[in-house]
C-alpha cells in the first residue's frame, strides 16, 4: 500500500461508467472538457475530480491529452467547451493569472523562465515573493543560487527546481506538476517527491503527471486515466492498480495483421550496420548501447522526454555526444555536422516535415538536394542523371505530383514521401526515421511501412522511432525500449505488442509468462529485464 494511502475515503476502482459517487467536497471538478485544433481533437470529453489534500495522478499514453488538460485548467489555453468548478463554484479561467488567483498553479513540462532575464526579473513578472521563493529553492536542494544570474546560464535541472519554487512561493491550493521529475537527477527528484508529500499533509492538493509508475504508486491516492482525449477511468492506487491503469490506457485493441515480411532466421547473423556504445547526450540520454544489423528495421520505443530526441540528434550529427562511441559499417565516426553523418551513409527523416523540406522549392529540387552536388560533370549529362534518379524515386514512392510542383502544395503524406524519396535517391545505407507517419493517413502509412521493409530487403538498415506502439509489430524486427535515458529492454517483434511495450516504456518488468526472446546485443549494464 502506498505511504499516502488511507487519508481519504476512496472512490471505487474502475471505469468512468461505474458511476462511483463523490461523497466529499471537491477542490477541483472539471467535466466535459474539449479542445480541438482544426480537425485534430486534443481533448474530446475529459473530466478530473480532485479532493482537498489529495495527490492525484493524471495518466495516459503520449497524445492522450494530459498536458492539454493541465494547460486548460491553468488558463494557458482556452477550452472549446466544458465546466471547471473550484470549491464548488464555476470559474472561467481565462489566463494563468486567473488560475493563480483561484489557487491553481502549474509547473509545466518545459522550463518557463524567460532566458534573457535574471531570476529576480522573472519573479517580478509573476509577482512572486522573493523570500519564500529563496527558502523553497534551498529546501529543494539548490542552496547557492545567485538571483542576479541570467536564466539562460542555469542548467535545465535547476531551472525546473526554480519553476517549482516559484509555484510553491504563492502557496497554491492545487499544484499541478507535469513531468516534474523527468529531467532531474535522483537527489533533486527525491526532494520534489518529499515536497509533494508535505503539501498533501498540509491539506493542499497535487495533480501529478509522471511516466514513472514507482512515483505514482508511492505518492498518489488515485489516478485518472485519459485515452484519445477522453477520461476512461478513475483508479485507486492499491495493489494491482498498475495493471488496471495499463489496461485503461490501451483500451480494446483490434488485432491487426502484420502483412510485412521480416528478416529470415538465416539473416540473424548479418553484419552490423550501426554500433552505438555507452552514448551520453546532454542530461536526458544517460547511457545507451545497441547494434543495428544489416537489413534490419529496429523500432525505438520511449515515452515523451526519455532521451529519444537526443539519440536521433546525435546519430544524425545535430548534437555531439558527451561520451560514447558510434561506428558506421565498422568504422568509428564522429559527427560535427549533419553533413558528416550523410557522408557516413546515415540519413535522417524527421517527424516534422518542415524541418527537412524546402517548402517553396520544387519536388525535384528537394529530392535532388543531397546527391546533386556529387555530380562532377554539370550541364546536359549531369542534369539528365539528376532527372533520371529523381524520376525513379518519385515513381517508386508513387508521389502524386509532377516533379516541377512546389512541395508546399502537396498533401502531408506526399510531403513525407518526398523526404523519404530524397534518401532513396541518395542511396543512404542507414535511415533514421523519427515518427515518420505522424499526422498522415492510414493508406500512406502502409505505403511507408512497405517501403521501409523493401529497404531492409535490399540490405539497408532502418532505426524507426514511433509514438504509435502498434507500428512496431507492423514494420519492425524488434523493439529497443528507452526509459530514463537508458535501454531497459529489447523485445523481438513477436512479443512486442502494445501491452508489453507500454509496460517496458513505463519501466515495469516484463510479464513473467512472456517469452523473453533474444537479448543478445543488450549490454548487461543497461538493466534489461531478463
Amino acid at each position: 500500500m502506498p505511504a499516502l494511502a488511507g487519508r481519504h475515503p476512496r472512490l471505487q476502482s474502475g471505469t468512468i461508467e461505474d458511476g462511483a459517487p463523490l461523497t466529499e467536497e471537491l477542490i477541483l471538478d472539471a467535466s466535459g472538457v474539449a479542445k480541438s485544433y482544426g480537425a485534430v481533437a486534443a481533448l474530446r470529453n475529459a473530466s478530473l475530480a480532485v479532493r482537498p489534500g489529495e495527490v492525484h495522478a493524471l495518466m495516459g499514453a503520449n497524445g492522450a491529452g494530459k498536458s492539454t488538460l493541465v494547460k486548460i485548467l491553468t488558463g494557458a489555453i482556452h477550452a472549446d467547451k466544458g465546466d471547471i468548478l473550484i470549491r464548488g463554484k464555476r470559474r472561467d479561467v481565462r489566463s494563468p493569472a486567473d488560475a493563480r488567483r483561484a489557487g491553481l498553479v502549474p509547473v509545466y513540462q518545459d522550463a518557463s523562465l524567460i532566458p534573457d532575464l535574471d531570476i529576480v526579473s522573472n519573479l517580478r513578472l509573476t509577482a512572486t515573493p522573493v523570500e519564500p521563493f529563496a527558502n523553497w529553492v534551498k529546501e529543494l536542494g539548490v542552496p547557492d543560487l545567485d538571483l542576479s544570474e541570467m536564466a539562460r546560464d542555469i542548467p535545465l535541472a535547476v531551472l525546473r527546481v526554480l519553476d517549482l519554487a516559484r509555484a510553491l512561493a504563492v502557496e497554491p491550493d492545487v499544484l499541478l506538476l507535469d513531468e516534474m521529475t523527468a529531467a532531474l537527477p535522483a537527489n533533486l527528484a527525491e526532494r520534489v517527491l518529499d515536497v509533494v508529500r508535505r503539501q498533501s499533509r498540509a491539506g493542499r492538493s497535487v495533480i501529478f503527471i509522471s511516466h514513472r509508475f514507482v512515483e505514482i504508486s508511492a505518492l498518489c491516492d488515485r489516478a485518472t486515466v485519459l485515452r484519445d482525449g477522453q477520461t476512461v477511468g478513475v483508479v485507486d492506487m492499491e495493489p494491482g492498480a498498475e495493471e488496471r491503469i495499463v489496461e485503461l490506457m490501451l483500451g480494446a485493441k483490434i488485432e491487426k495483421q502484420r502483412g510485412f515480411a521480416r528478416r529470415q532466421a538465416s539473416q540473424a547473423d548479418a553484419g552490423t550496420r550501426l554500433s552505438v556504445r555507452n552514448l551520453r547526450v546532454g542530461t536526458k540520454l544517460a547511457d545507451v548501447s545497441f547494434e543495428l544489423k544489416n537489413g534490419e528495421v529496429a523500432g525505438v520505443v520511449a515515452l515523451e522526454g526519455q532521451g529519444q530526441d537526443e539519440l536521433f540528434a546525435a546519430l544524425s550529427g545535430s548534437l555531439r555526444p558527451s561520451t560514447g562511441t558510434i561506428e558506421a559499417d565498422g568504422v568509428p565516426v564522429k559527427f560535427s555536422h549533419p553533413a558528416d553523418a550523410i557522408r557516413a551513409g546515415i540519413a535522417y527523416i524527421p517527424g516534422d516535415r518542415t524541418e527537412a523540406l524546402l517548402m517553396h522549392r520544387s519536388v525535384r529540387e528537394n529530392i535532388a538536394l543531397p546527391f546533386s552536388a556529387r555530380f562532377r560533370n554539370w550541364g546536359p549529362i549531369g542534369m539528365q542523371k539528376e532527372r533520371t534518379i529523381v524520376g525513379r524515386a518519385i515513381e517508386r514512392l508513387q508521389i502524386d505530383t509532377r516533379a516541377q510542383g512546389e512541395v508546399q502544395r502537396l498533401s502531408g503524406g506526399n510531403q513525407q514521401k518526398v523526404t523519404i524519396a530524397r534518401w532513396i535517391a541518395a542511396d543512404a545505407r542507414t535511415v533514421l526515421c523519427f515518427d515518420p507517419t505522424r499526422g498522415i493517413d492510414v493508406g500512406t502509412k502502409r505505403e511507408i511501412y512497405r517501403l521501409l521493409r523493401e529497404l531492409a530487403g535490399q540490405g539497408k538498415s532502418v532505426l524507426f522511432y514511433t509514438s504509435e506502439l502498434e507500428e512496431v509489430q507492423l514494420v519492425c524486427d524488434r523493439a529497443i525500449v528507452i526509459f530514463g535515458g537508458k535501454v531497459v529492454d529489447v523485445l523481438p517483434a513477436e512479443i512486442a505488442d502494445e501491452a508489453a511495450l507500454t509496460r517496458a516504456a513505463y519501466g515495469l518488468p516484463r510479464n513473467a509468462t512472456a517469452d523473453v526472446g533474444i537479448l543478445a546485443d543488450l549490454p548487461a549494464t543497461n538493466g534489461a529485464a531478463s
